[in-house]
Order: structure tokens, then C-alpha cells, then sequence
């Protein structure tokens, strides 16, 4: 990992020079997908990540139907100065993924809502008799603020395998009432991203949505969700994403002002003409601007990862 360091007087972030390596792996895998989550209530920073067998494949897991991917994470007290020992989920999981070909979390960043539970995005290739290939399907890794015992939510529905949900992000709408909504938005290979709604936090989600606003690229590439909680209650939604569709390029920045309504989905800017890949959104609370942390470069989107902040004042009046 590395860190930075926000400077009001500077009005930037100031990054350390040198990277960090967590230890503490297990013996012989290779650390995945990082997702994290913050518990404000402990103060505590949740590291989620799968790990996998060095030399294992995700599609050598798929071909075999047997998951060899473990789910782990570590947590931070002091913003990630400090981290303790790597924990080992997977036996939460052992009823379920007798039909997992293998999982993953995010990656990016969960969410913790407005009522305290705590989400970890995932997907599963899932395989049953009806299925000859496993599929792709969303779901929730989740927690009450309360608990300790990480629970799994339901699938996404694939609609017959034509619309699977690969890697994904979630964000909580909350409407003018208080009554919160969980919103999934997910890859996918149809050509265009799955979006789905859960009313039970998390727990199973709506059919996704037939709106189809937001187009996929190519094969597919992960994106990013944020919500924005303005001074007048109202909820928007930012999403990042390549805007081609046929390669991994010029990043955009979308915006949903009315974010149950899945059709208002409107283009705001592109933040990184060229070669751009997998971002990840974060809201600043000390400024005007949301943060984005991507892959980018000149001829292709892995050459570097880049931090920027995109402003949107414009958009959206909260202090």
C-alpha cells in the first residue's frame, strides 16, 4: 500500500514516497481484488482481498468447477500505520460455494450504510445441473455494526445466464423519506452494465434493471460507483468507466441526479483522454471534489495508476 496525506493549507494530497508490502499472506497464494470499508463507528478499516494459489487461474478454476480462491482480510486501527494478522472467512462460505467455480470481492471499495451494516461487493461463477458453463452472478459479503459474523446475500439475477454480473460496486440512495435503497452496478459481457436495487440492504436484489443507459466496453472492465449525500438530503450517484466501446479508453465521469430512476444516467466529463482502465471513486470531505485513483497510461491502460481529483462543485452543493 501507500499513503497519503491530505494538506489543508496546500490543498492537495501529499503521498508518501515509498510503497508498503502487507505481510502476513498465506503461505503459497497470491492477494487479489483489494476492497476496503471503513467501520466509523470502531474506527476500524476493513482490507478485503481473495487469495489464490500461485499458478491458479480464474479461468482454470472455471473450466475445473472447483474454487481454490480463499476469502481474507485485515483490519487497521490508525488509517492503515498499522495492520493486524490476515484473517480466513472461506468457512463462512462452505455451504454455498460447493457450486462456486470460484469468487472474488470488488474490487475497489464496500460500503458501510446509513443503518451501520457494513458491505463487501463479490461475484461467484456459479454452476448447477441446468448450467453446463458457470456464469457470473453479484452478491453482498455483509455485517451488522453489531456483529461479527459476516453473512452472504443472494445472487443477482442473471436472467437465464443472458446478463451476468461480474466485478462490482455498490452505493446506498437514500430519498427525501430516509427510506434507503442498496444500488448494484456491475460488468458484465452483454454489452452493457447490470444494474440492480435491493430494498432489504443487501440480502437479494431486484431483477436487474431493463434500462440499459450505461454501455459496457468490449469484453467488459470494472467501474466505480459513489454516492453523494447533498445539503438538501438528496442522493446522486457518480459513476466512472472507459466511455468506448470498443476499447479500454477516455474514462468518464457519469452522474444520475435522480438515482432510482435507472434512465437518468447523464455523461458529465471525461477525465482521462487515451488508454484508461479500472478506477475507483471516493468522496472528499474537506473539498469540492470527489477523488479518483485509476489505471491509465499512453498505449496501454496498465502502464501506470494515477490519482486526480475531479471537481464538481458545480454539481452538487454540500459543504
Amino acid at each position: 500500500m501507500r499513503k497519503g496525506t491530505w494538506k489543508d493549507d496546500k490543498n492537495k494530497v501529499e503521498w508518501d514516497s515509498s510503497y508498503k508490502e502487507l505481510e502476513d499472506s498465506l503461505q503459497g497464494y497470491r492477494c487479489m481484488n483489494p476492497c476496503t470499508v471503513y467501520d466509523r463507528t470502531s474506527k476500524t478499516l476493513f482490507l478485503f482481498f481473495i487469495c489464490v494459489p500461485n499458478g491458479v487461474s480464474e479461468a482454470y478454476q472455471i473450466k475445473t468447477k472447483k474454487n481454490q480462491a480463499r476469502l481474507c482480510y485485515k483490519t487497521s486501527k490508525d488509517a492503515g500505520k498499522n495492520w493486524g494478522p490476515l484473517i480466513d472467512l472461506t468457512s463462512i462460505i462452505c455451504k454455498k460455494k460447493k457450486n462456486w467455480a470460484t469468487f472474488a470481492v470488488g474490487p475497489g471499495h464496500g460500503i458501510q450504510m446509513k443503518c451501520g451494516r457494513l458491505i463487501i461487493p463479490a461475484y461467484a461463477y456459479y454452476f448447477d445441473c441446468t448450467i453446463t458453463k458457470p456464469t457470473s452472478r453479484a452478491f453482498t459479503f455483509y455485517r451488522e455494526q453489531t456483529e461479527n459474523t459476516w453473512q452472504v446475500g443472494e445472487f443477482i439475477d442473471d436472467d437465464e445466464t443472458k446478463n451476468p454480473s461480474n466485478e462490482c460496486q455498490m452505493a446506498e440512495i437514500i430519498d427525501g423519506s430516509g427510506h434507503s435503497t442498496l444500488y448494484c452496478n456491475a460488468r458484465s459481457t452483454s454489452g452493457h452494465r447490470v444494474e440492480a436495487l435491493s430494498s432489504s440492504r443487501g440480502e437479494a436484489f431486484d431483477k436487474p434493471s431493463t434500462f440499459h443507459m450505461l454501455n459496457e466496453t468490449s469484453k467488459g472492465c470494472q467501474g466505480s460507483v459513489l454516492k453523494i449525500q447533498n445539503s438538501d438530503n438528496s442522493t446522486w450517484l457518480l459513476y466512472s468507466h472507459p466511455t468506448d466501446e470498443n476499447e479500454k479508453k477516455n474514462l468518464g465521469i457519469h452522474v444520475n441526479k435522480t438515482p432510482l430512476d435507472l434512465k437518468q444516467w447523464n455523461l458529465k466529463a471525461i477525465i482521462n483522454n487515451g488508454p484508461s482502465g479500472y478506477s475507483d471513486l471516493a468522496e472528499c470531505a474537506k473539498t469540492e471534489y470527489i477523488a479518483c485513483l485509476m489505471e491509465r497510461g499512453d498505449k496501454k491502460e496498465i502502464e501506470e495508476i494515477t490519482f486526480q481529483f475531479v471537481k464538481i462543485k458545480d454539481e452538487h452543493q454540500s459543504s
